[in-house]
């Protein structure tokens, strides 16, 4: 037979189990950033049926080479394949929120198609440090095509970090290295 001092001490030890377990809880994913730097909503006059975001409407060329010549076409948003980032940073800026969707867009209508996001990082920090920071920032672009509805299937990530910097960077040639590049398959 049991004595209450038994019992009770494994009540105690099985309570304390249960209230660590309960403590320890997973923390969730937080989201990529987006910074919106732009000035208010100074729009003024009707709305003519537009979108107010400011999203143009994108031209999706259904021709027989499955929309090729949208992506090539110099007057068509898709031709722009470049997000640019602030030094050090991986947040998403709102500038290029139009550009992302108009991609997500052609993607969502494309269900074949596949991208591949090459995050690049200027020729400061070390070659890790630089790795790091050219993956987190395509993942950051990876993360708003998602919340547009882009499948995981369309969209494969990698970090060039510093390989593809200008060389020797100075003044404004180090912004065109904090990137991401957009590229379709068969580009």
């Amino acid at each position: 037979m049991y004595k209450p001092s038994t019992i009770n001490a494994k009540l105690a030890l099985g309570l304390s189990l249960a209230m660590l377990l309960v403590a320890c809880k997973s923390t969730p994913i937080t989201p990529a950033k987006v910074e919106d730097k732009s000035a208010g909503s100074s729009q003024t006059g009707a709305n003519d049926g537009a979108d107010t975001n400011g999203v143009k409407e994108v031209v999706i060329d259904s021709n027989e080479n499955g929309g090729d010549s949208a992506l090539r076409d110099p007057n068509n948003i898709l031709s722009k394949r470049n997000i640019y980032f602030d030094f050090d940073s991986d947040a998403v800026k709102a500038e290029y929120r139009p550009l992302i969707e108009a991609h997500a867009k052609y993607l969502l209508a494309h269900t074949d198609a596949k991208i591949v996001l090459q995050g690049n990082t200027d020729e400061r920090g070390t070659r890790e440090y630089n790795l790091s920071l050219g993956q987190r920032r395509s993942v950051a672009v990876k993360q708003t095509f998602n919340l547009l509805g882009v499948q995981d299937k369309q969209i494969e990530t990698v970090s060039y970090g510093e390989e593809k910097a200008t060389q020797n960077c100075a003044g404004e040639a180090c912004d065109k290295d904090r990137r991401v590049d957009i590229v379709h398959a068969g580009e």
